[in-house]
């Protein structure tokens, strides 16, 4: 994995070069950012370029053993740990990512790094109701393997996928190495919810904020996957919103009926908020807390979008607006509600929810407070 290879993050990457070139390599780093905007490719990239013995012209050579390996996930200095599972588990059974190892190695080959936390456990085949997590047993093989010193490459690494999987007995195990790890050994932690932390395992990371893919990039993507109308292309790069999983999704459709579930979860929300229909919010929010905890950020992503691009509506600034079809027909109508007065507390619910459905907060409490909340504040402007 090469720089080169990364999608966008253009600033991001020459500061990463730039530290690897001064020599101000931080021993434990935390990448933090969406699946779609590259944290773990770019995890990946970083130790490439760093191992790499014949880098030139801000990049790594991409031909040598150590590239060739890191590429493949295969290099001996390069140790992966992520959250695993499976069905049929027994009792007391450890469940360590070596074992995963070449299921991890060949999703990451066949989606170029870019791939989501829903997909891999689609892999493991996890069902709906499993979930992946790093154990102490985990935590206990990362301290052993590290104890050895490097096998080819200068440095050895240990890179943690979605380190916020770990229960708090892992977490508490790293803590000591993480704080004081042997010579030339590094922490790349990847990771999508940086709140679901320990503040202990963050106050011993320096993060590399991974930010959304520039629209401009993500346009000539779809223009070069097939997409003509130059507007369309531009409008598909503005709602996948910096994210290139989601920019995929909408390429091949995949998302269509997703946006579509989300969409009429919106008008039902604002219809019965309108109208003070405060036992069927409350309906309303025991429906959405039992739908899959992705599907949940998903409408709350989606719900922002729409009353954002309403608020524009709103405002007089149509020739801006991404919006088309249904969205279009409801939005124009529901418009008059949303103004300078309410747009940004209803923001900061949709975050706040969020950021509690992120931590696992108990969906049916911040649904119900969600939309009750909601209600207060939608009325003719």
């Amino acid at each position: 994995m090469q720089f080169k290879d990364i999608i966008g993050q253009e600033e991001l990457k020459r500061h990463l070069i730039r530290s690897v070139d001064q020599g101000r390599v931080s021993h434990a780093q935390l990448f933090t950012g969406a699946a779609g905007q590259g944290s773990l490719a770019l995890a990946v990239a970083y130790f490439q370029y760093l191992c790499c013995r014949h880098r030139h012209d801000g990049d790594s050579c991409g031909e040598c053993p150590d590239c060739r390996q890191i590429a493949a996930l295969a290099h001996p200095d390069l140790h992966l740990v992520f959250p695993v599972n499976k069905q049929g588990k027994k009792s007391g059974e450890k469940m360590l990512s070596d074992e995963f190892l070449p299921l991890f190695r060949a999703l990451f080959e066949e989606r170029g790094g870019y791939f989501a936390p829903r997909e891999w456990y689609e892999r493991l085949d996890l069902g709906k109701t499993l979930k992946g997590m790093i154990s102490a047993a985990e935590a206990d093989e990362m301290i052993r393997k590290l104890s050895f010193k490097s096998f080819e490459a200068d440095y050895k690494a240990m890179l943690i996928w979605l380190p916020e999987t770990m229960n708090e007995e892992a977490a508490n195990k790293i803590l000591k190495i993480l704080e004081e790890p042997w010579e030339k050994t590094l922490f790349l932690l990847v990771t999508e919810q940086p709140t679901r932390l320990l503040p202990t395992i963050l106050s011993r990371t320096q993060e590399v904020t991974v930010g959304r893919i520039e629209k401009e990039v993500l346009a000539r993507i779809a223009t070069t996957e097939g997409v003509s109308d130059p507007l369309q292309a531009r409008n598909m790069a503005r709602l996948s919103d910096g994210d290139l999983l989601e920019l995929r999704h909408l390429l091949t459709g995949e998302s269509d009926q997703q946006r579509k579930e989300n969409f009429d979860l919106f008008c039902a929300l604002m219809r019965l908020s309108y109208n003070d229909k405060h036992l069927e919010l409350i309906t309303w929010a025991e429906e959405v807390a039992q739908l899959p905890r992705e599907q949940q950020r998903s409408f709350l992503r989606d719900a922002a979008r729409l009353l954002r691009e309403s608020f524009m509506l709103h405002a007089g600034m149509s020739d801006i607006s991404y919006l088309w079809g249904e969205e279009l027909q409801f939005c124009s109508k529901f418009a008059p509600f949303v103004g300078v007065e309410n747009i940004e507390p209803i923001v900061a619910q949709i975050e706040t929810a969020q950021a509690q459905i992120n931590q696992n907060g108990n969906s049916t409490i911040v649904f119900t407070h969600f939309a009750l909340a909601v209600s207060k504040m939608i009325k003719h402007l």
